[in-house]
């Protein structure tokens, strides 16, 4: 087999045989006369034979010429066959994930042209959810060269979607720049193959009756056990709807709610009535469980039932007679009081306060002497049924007796103003529910409610909690009905004040409200090396709110993430400014962040957004963390510290000390600094356990190599202590109190003076 030539060698072919050629013409002029008079007929026959035998030369030479030529097309068709058609996509990018090169594949496989391909980022073509994998991914091929695989759902240009594998290796090309050599496997089917592996592992295990459905609620798979029970075979079912078997008892609010519930929970279990193929109706426990894909969520349910007709019917006669009001089928007082009984124990095991809700119909008795009882009746069952799809289907609703409704709401919170903060929600939402008018045979009624709440404990009883709602009921009603009241009035005031709050925050979101104040942190020079930015609320009609009085009400609504990009941004902001003065280009700023902000998904990518839209140096952004972020999710906490970490950011832990402190965690943690708390400074020196627990914090850090900073230092003598015990770091009052920015940098520049 011939060896293959490259261009440069058929290059120098070209220059021999025009070598060749130019020795022939000199070899055979073109007029012989010139050739010497006294050539000898041998001489001239010697030279004819030359020149033949470089002609014969010259035609070789352009033989192989020729024969190297079709060598070179031929290995331009294997590398169109091996790359452009191979069963694989390949791509090349830079550093920063952008596509430089593409083949055929990759563009098949992706649904789009190579010109919308080159110069794109990779990550366009990675759905949203996953682009993290995607990103860490890169990080950590470029960090340790090694060869990366990962999983990922991709996007084409239509929109549909596949799985693939991208596996990743690293190199350089001929201008010595780094590049990512990314190969792409189509492995939808595989994920699809293990899926349906996973169904059939938890389907057949159980001799119940199974049946396997879509997200969407389509039959996909039936056992032997389903058929024997329901009546229908596989044939009947496959590709209908599950509705197939429901039996028209239950309204549209129970399967709202066991979808929500499977939704949220990934599970459900309860007793349903369903319908045999022969129209029989029967019960059924029934437990459903959703079959979950990694990164895709919820991908089918398996519902596990058996028959327990004769059981339900049985027990259901009896337990009507004792326990539910024969009109609205509710539970009734006896009913009531147990489930109260149940509440208050629970409350003292778990901590958590409930509520009980007294609700009265307004004007029930004009009803019922201006339209009769029947009409009455035919409200109370109406306003049962609206007041029961209202609450939790964990809550209790019951009829106490006439027009009269008891709600029984358990395991609220374990913050009391939380609680009550529930209960008054679910109070308006009652109210709200009473709103549409009713149609009491043909006739359309409006009708009105006034409720009562007490709040449940583990101290209270049973004729306690029923006197207390009934009290709050009158209040209710003396307010001109239609409203409800707590029995405690302290904490209905706090509960309107708590309700204008969370309005006026909205506001101030919209109005540009907030501020940031910053508090030096000092060396032990009292050289200041650091400020932590602290959020103030510039209120137009109470003033300067401090954190502690709205933050909390902000996670409760998720605003906090809004504020906490405004932090973020606005920190940074500062920081570029100062980059322009010498006295403050090295001055750092923390930055406070939430768990809800820590464990958004896309946090790192914010953070990344935010350090390049301001142009800052991020070696000047420090962020502090709360112990509930890291033991929250310790996998999630390290990935996205080490990714943030890259980008320069430095970390201290806020409050250490005060929550779940543990070695495990703190030497896993590509921390920076610990900040010792408030609570063990204000104590020190004189209280001999927070003495022992700063000196061990102050160990602990620098045996781990991190820096440690005190917070709130107010006095000489506890800054002294510190410094004994090797903390060189302080905040507080002794240095400085939270000043806004114009004051700071007065100060900054006494400071240098």
């Amino acid at each position: 087999m011939k060896p293959k030539k490259s261009k440069s060698d058929l290059k120098i072919a070209e220059d021999q045989a025009q070598i060749l050629r130019e020795r022939a013409e000199l070899l055979l002029p073109e007029d012989t006369s010139s050739l010497p008079k006294d050539l000898s007929p041998e001489k001239m026959q010697e030279q004819l034979q030359e020149l033949h035998i470089h002609q014969i030369e010259l035609e070789m030479q352009n033989e192989e010429l020729r024969g190297r030529k079709a060598e070179l097309s031929a290995e331009k068709e294997r590398y169109f066959d091996l790359y452009e058609l191979a069963p694989v996509g390949y791509c090349t990018l830079n550093e920063e994930g952008e596509i430089l090169q593409a083949n055929l594949t990759a563009t098949i496989l992706l649904g789009t042209p190579k010109s919308a391909l080159i110069h794109h980022l990779i990550s366009k073509f990675i759905i949203h959810d996953d682009q993290d994998i995607c990103y860490f991914n890169r990080k950590k091929l470029l960090s340790t060269h090694l060869p990366q695989t990962c999983e990922v759902r991709m996007m084409k240009s239509d929109g549909s979607q596949f799985w693939a594998q991208l596996n990743s290796s690293i190199s350089k090309n001929k201008q010595n720049k780094i590049i990512l050599n990314v190969m792409l496997h189509d492995i939808t089917e595989r994920k699809k193959s293990q899926s349906d592996l996973s169904i059939a592992a938890i389907a057949f295990e159980s001799q119940n009756g199974i049946v396997i459905t879509d997200t969407k609620g389509i039959i996909l798979r039936t056992n032997q056990a389903f058929s024997r029970i329901t009546g229908f075979n596989s044939e009947d079912t496959i590709g209908k709807p599950i509705t197939i078997v429901k039996s028209g008892r239950h309204d549209k609010q129970f399967y709202d709610l066991m979808w929500s519930t499977l939704k949220t929970q990934g599970r459900w279990q309860g007793e349903v009535w369903n319908r045999r193929k022969n129209g029989e109706i029967y019960a059924e426990l029934l437990t459903i469980t959703a079959v979950k894909s990694e990164g895709l969520g919820a991908t089918h349910y398996v519902g596990n039932f058996s028959d327990i007709t004769e059981d339900k019917e049985s027990e259901a006669a009896i337990h009507r007679l004792a326990y539910y009001d024969a009109l609205t089928g509710l539970p009734n007082r006896r009913l009531l009081q147990d489930r109260i009984t149940q509440a208050i124990a629970s409350s003292d095991r778990s901590g958590a306060y409930g509520a009980v809700l007294f609700v009265d119909v307004d004007h029930f008795k004009t009803l019922n002497d201006t339209r009769g009882h029947n009409m009455g009746d035919l409200l109370l069952v109406d306003v049962a049924q609206r007041l029961r799809s209202s609450v939790r289907q964990s809550d209790t609703v019951g009829r106490q007796g006439g027009d009269e409704f008891v709600i029984l709401l358990d395991n609220l919170s374990s913050d009391m103003t939380e609680a009550a903060t529930m209960s008054q929600q679910l109070g308006e939402k009652l109210r709200e529910a009473m709103e549409r008018p009713f149609n009491l045979n043909g006739v359309e009624y409006n009708c009105k409610i006034s409720i009562g709440i007490s709040l449940l404990t583990k101290e209270d009883t049973i004729d306690d909690l029923l006197r207390q709602a009934d009290l709050a009921l009158y209040k209710a009603k003396d307010a001109g009905r239609n409203t409800l009241r707590f029995f405690d009035s302290a904490m209905q005031e706090a509960l309107n004040l708590r309700t204008a709050l969370e309005s006026e925050l909205n506001d101030a979101i919209s109005q540009d409200q907030f501020r940031l104040y910053y508090q030096p942190q000092v060396d032990r020079k009292g050289h200041i090396k650091s400020l932590e930015a602290l959020i103030r609320w510039s209120h137009p009609q109470r003033g300067l709110v401090a954190p502690d009085d709205f933050i909390h009400l902000a996670e409760e609504t998720g605003l906090i993430l809004t504020l906490g990009k405004w932090v973020m941004e606005t920190a940074c902001s500062q920081l570029k400014q100062w980059e322009m003065h010498p006295h403050t280009s090295a001055l750092k700023i923390a930055v406070n962040v939430s768990a809800k902000e820590f464990r958004q998904s896309d946090y790192v990518a914010q953070v990344e957004r935010i350090i390049k839209a301001s142009g800052i140096n991020p070696l000047l952004l420090k962020l502090e963390i709360t112990e509930s972020i890291v033991v929250e999710n310790m996998r999630d906490t390290i990935e996205k510290m080490n990714a943030l970490k890259q980008f320069g950011i430095t970390f201290s832990m806020d409050d250490f000390g005060t929550g779940f402190s543990s070695l495990s965690y703190l030497a896993q943690l590509p921390l920076d600094q610990l900040k010792i708390d408030k609570s063990f400074v204000v104590n020190i020196p004189g209280t001999k356990n927070d003495e022992m627990i700063t000196r061990t914090i102050i160990t602990m850090g620098r045996g781990l190599e991190m820096n440690v900073i005190a917070e709130g230092v107010e006095t000489l003598a506890q800054r002294e202590f510190l410094e004994a015990n090797g903390c060189t770091a302080y905040q507080g009052y002794l240095f400085n109190r939270p000043l806004p920015i114009t004051e700071l940098e007065e100060f900054l520049k006494r400071d240098q003076d």
